[in-house]
């Protein structure tokens, strides 16, 4: 049976029609195995190369994360939990012991862990400051370690942004022993807090200040504390994770200032001792 006319002449242009569409569509292009292949050896490279700083991924965020939505509590809260299980009331070293066991055998804590906290203690015991200074409190292990080194009459100010980090922060400390006329707990930003710490918290000077919060602050509250002459000549500033994540502005400045005697303590994360950290030790010279 022969196609009418009129069909005949509307094939002819459905094909012309159909030939331009399919010109027009852009062409989905797969990479071939073979090229897939040839980056393989790059990915493993990286894998091993790079490998500690993903097991840090892994474990401070995705497991983190998981934990969280799952117990409905930080991992500062279920730390606290297994302290007050497992540590001895009033025994500061058995607690900071405790939350070393935490983060090694349990979940990774991100606190300043035993080896700079032998360097925190050491300098402190050093110095002997009346009175330090401590900005980002987070768990509160640092501040015990601060506290027990202490000379007697000595004074700690601890500031923590975070109110609920604050919460378990202030338990961790009272737990250990420490009162609030040794060791007063401030919540509020590093930024609002400076400009105040001389009318509301009776501090004239810091003979030793601890930066430990978020290392893109340390330039900006160094410089407050300067500002409000709240640093003594001679007094000694620590920072910690100068190098991972880093600080490089803080570095930069401490050192081309000139009023800055600057040394690093070289170290390694707690928990992953191959990713490089270090603590900055500062020695101001004064106004100048």
């Amino acid at each position: 049976m022969e196609t009418p006319w009129r069909s005949r002449r509307g094939i002819a242009p459905l094909r012309e029609r159909e030939k331009r569409d399919t010109k027009s569509k852009p062409q989905v292009e797969t990479m071939s195995p073979a090229i897939a292949l040839a980056f393989l050896p790059l990915v493993v490279t990286l894998l091993v190369r790079y490998r500690h700083y993903f097991r840090l991924l892994v474990r401070t965020v995705l497991l983190r994360s998981l934990r969280d939505c799952l117990s409905g509590l930080r991992i500062e809260e279920r730390a606290f939990s297994y302290v007050l299980t497992h540590a001895l009331p009033g025994d500061p070293s058995h607690i900071l012991t405790t939350l070393d066991h935490w983060s090694s055998h349990c979940e990774h804590l991100s606190h300043m862990g035993p080896v700079k906290g032998q360097i925190l203690m050491r300098l402190v015991e050093e110095k002997a400051p009346a009175c330090v200074l401590e900005l980002g409190t987070y768990c509160g292990y640092s501040t015990l370690l601060i506290a027990r080194a202490l000379p007697p009459g000595g004074r700690l100010l601890t500031v923590e942004r975070d109110p609920r980090t604050a919460a378990v922060a202030e338990k961790i400390i009272r737990l250990a022993g420490f009162d609030e006329h040794m060791v007063e707990l401030i919540v509020g930003s590093s930024e609002e807090v400076i400009p105040h710490l001389r009318t509301q918290h009776q501090l004239s000077r810091a003979d030793l200040v601890l930066l430990a919060h978020r290392p893109r602050c340390y330039l900006r509250d160094l410089q407050l504390l300067e500002a409000h002459a709240l640093l003594p000549a001679g007094a000694t500033v620590l920072a910690d994770h100068v190098l991972f994540p880093g600080a490089p502005r803080f570095l930069q400045y401490t050192k081309s200032c000139g009023r800055y005697r600057c040394r690093v303590h070289h170290t390694g994360l707690p928990d992953f001792p191959a990713i490089k950290d270090g603590i900055a030790q500062l020695t101001y010279a004064g106004p100048g």
